[in-house]
């Protein structure tokens, strides 16, 4: 006989995974503050979009994480070989898709790397810096699951 009782197994992360959490509560209009390891990042919506303009859109934040992953890597990839990472930027713009849904459509990373770097160690930085995590994570994306709590 089957049991008509509900299910009340949980999903778990496979063995070893470790979850990396963040909060995001609501502040005022359309701004959020996101609380990641006792930092605390704001969010807002520029004026015309109806905010109050105290803090970057979640889309520059999400471009902003693009580029400081690359930079990242470039510059670990710049320590790794005893080179310095003074003046190493990394540019980025991005633009949005004109269509539905509302998404970025395309992103312009640009390393300026350190003036002291030599021309031969150019590509090999720019072949570390492109294998950041989150370029990584936009050409195999996670499972995003939405929920609402009840």
């Amino acid at each position: 006989m089957t049991s008509a009782a509900p299910d009340t197994t949980t999903e778990r992360e496979p063995q070893g995974t470790v979850v990396h959490e963040l909060d995001v509560t609501h502040v005022h209009g359309d701004a959020y503050a996101v609380d990641i390891r006792g930092h605390r990042l704001l969010v807002d919506q520029p004026v015309d979009a109806g905010g109050t303009d105290t803090a970057p859109t979640p889309v520059e934040l999400f471009a902003a994480s693009l580029a400081t992953c690359v930079a990242f890597y470039a510059g670990r990839y710049l320590q790794r070989h005893g080179l310095p990472r003074a003046g190493l930027r990394v540019r980025t713009g991005f633009t949005m898709a004109t269509d539905r849904p509302a998404r970025v459509e395309s992103i312009r990373l640009v390393i300026v790397p350190p003036p002291a770097l030599s021309a031969q160690r150019h590509a090999a930085m720019l072949a570390v810096a492109s294998h950041c995590t989150v370029h990584n994570s936009l050409h195999e994306p996670p499972v995003i699951g939405i929920e609402l709590e009840a």
